[in-house]
């Protein structure tokens, strides 16, 4: 089956393989999020079409399940770039086992978070040391860029404090209460029992609120 040429993910530099039919699209840096329909096809339902030739569902598949992808790889691994090659080969990774996907065995969006979360813990134990982001934002007095730096710090302080978090402790947070999967999928994608998830979704969440409750003021929650 052929690949396609690359295709920009969120708005970034990500390159994730597609059938030769498909054309090039951009998605959105943080889709919106549609509400499903009975007639939408299942994730599975695109997959065995695109094993069948069908460039049109894997685009579907991709707009889909990417961009959540690329949300965890970029939680765990704090890099844009690192994040989107994640992505990718995550991506590539499920286009090239699609002829012998088995249904019922396991959903296409938790194949999809387990490949990306052993990819992006093997960069991180690569790693030698995590270089900070030091550029300061501009001051000014103007009420809206003052509302709108508070909401960036307020992201940027959230996303400092997880990154203080062990690393099962951050994978089990960002799963659970951002992308908002339920305890035995987690369990699933970082391949532990359902009670080690809910030891390490409750220890995380107690260290976040600990790290973050003093700065409340600072980040606009008390003016």
């Amino acid at each position: 089956m052929g690949v396609a040429q690359g295709l920009p993910l969120t708005g970034a530099r990500v390159r994730v393989r597609a059938p030769a039919q498909s054309p090039p699209r951009t998605l959105a840096k943080e889709p919106v999020t549609r509400m499903s329909r009975p007639d939408d096809p299942s994730d599975e339902d695109l997959l065995r079409r695109y094993a069948r030739g069908d460039g049109a569902a894997a685009r579907l598949l991709l707009d889909r399940r990417a961009p959540p992808v690329f949300r965890l790889a970029r939680r765990l691994l704090r890099d844009e770039a690192e994040a989107e090659d994640v992505t990718q080969e995550a991506m590539v990774r499920l286009w090239q086992i699609a002829p012998q996907w088995q249904p019922g065995t396991a959903q296409v969006s938790t194949w999809l978070y387990r490949v990306a979360f052993n990819l992006a813990t093997d960069r991180l134990r690569r790693r030698r040391g995590l270089a900070l982001d030091s550029v300061e934002e501009p001051l000014s007095t103007a009420p809206a860029v003052v509302d709108g730096m508070i909401a960036a710090d307020r992201v940027r302080a959230l996303d400092d404090a997880l990154a203080s978090l062990p690393e099962r402790q951050r994978a089990a947070v960002v799963l659970r209460h951002i992308e908002g999967l339920a305890n035995p999928e987690i369990a699933t994608v970082m391949g532990i029992g359902v009670e080690a998830v809910e030891s390490l979704t409750a220890r995380g969440k107690r260290r976040l609120a600990a790290i973050l409750s003093g700065q409340r003021e600072e980040l606009g929650f008390e003016r």
